[in-house]
């Protein structure tokens, strides 16, 4: 027994440290690691067939007459890379980018307009923004509602993760946060076992049914401010669950929601991301 654990210190000596510096430094994807989907707008000739091939509609096309909208939702999108397979022009590609956390929902997508000629080539007209601006009064209480959750929460945060219906790929990244690699402890964040102890509630899965009271309990149970941050494409849209007779959808259908992290399973990387920008701890050092 000795001398096995002398091989197992010899062997952590050697390794030296493995805990990552993010969100200090931005962390290098592993080889061949599958982010999210590119698409080069103005390139693109024809998204249909991309589109047709979309298990999760998070690329869709609508033809009206000789104008075309091309609509990519990374709330829905699933990083499958069919679409990229599928794009005949080479204008959508995969990329490692998995940091896709946002506040609204709207900026997950991305609209674009085409004018079709006769042999039904689309020709690029222009980029529509989904996101409307909000009237001045409501961004002073954001602002202000931001500035009091980061200064109750900014250096300590205690999580209550809800499994509301995922097929648990979300919880086998999350339980990757514990690791020795992204140690999130050291960044002052803890898993409780209860929500009358959390700062903010975790939640994956699309909301089943039998899920949707347990929910609402858990964030009841959860004292003020509380934050709630939803978890892969199934906790942001449904994702390829969508809504049906068993689920009702992504978690903002059944308790409100501060963050969107997209991604089936988004990495720990990208959940460490979502986090520290719910409690306003990225600053200018990462994209948004």
């Amino acid at each position: 027994m000795g001398f096995l654990m002398f091989k197992i210190l010899k062997a952590s000596f050697a390794a030296g440290i493995v805990t990552t510096d993010y969100p200090d430094r931005p962390m290098d994807p592993c080889l061949n690691y599958r982010g999210r989907p590119m698409i080069d707008f103005q390139k693109a000739e024809d998204c249909m067939p991309a589109a047709q091939v979309c298990p999760t509609a998070a690329l869709t096309v609508q033809d009206k007459l000789d104008t075309r909208e091309v609509v990519l939702d990374y709330g829905r999108c699933i990083f499958c890379g069919l679409c990229a397979e599928a794009s005949p022009d080479g204008a959508i590609r995969m990329t490692s980018e998995s940091e896709l956390a946002v506040r609204d929902r709207s900026h997950l997508v991305s609209t674009a307009y085409y004018r079709l000629d006769e042999t039904g080539k689309q020709q690029f007209l222009k980029m529509a923004s989904a996101n409307q601006s909000a009237p001045e009064s409501e961004e002073i209480v954001k602002r202000e509602l931001k500035g009091k959750i980061h200064r109750i929460l900014g250096r300590s945060l205690q999580i209550r993760e809800v499994d509301a219906g995922s097929c648990n790929g979300c919880e086998v990244e999350i339980t990757g946060l514990n690791s020795p690699v992204y140690d999130a402890e050291r960044l002052g964040i803890r898993f409780v076992a209860s929500p009358r102890h959390a700062d903010m509630l975790l939640v994956t899965g699309p909301v089943t049914r039998n899920m949707e009271s347990p929910l609402r309990k858990a964030y009841q149970a959860t004292p003020e401010p509380r934050l709630v941050v939803a978890v892969g494409a199934c906790g942001c849209t449904g994702g390829i669950f969508g809504c049906n007779y068993s689920s009702l959808g992504g978690v903002d259908q059944v308790i409100p929601v501060d963050v969107y992290i997209p991604g089936c399973p988004p990495p720990p990387q990208a959940l460490l991301h979502g986090i520290l920008l719910a409690v306003g701890r990225l600053g200018e050092k990462l994209r948004h």
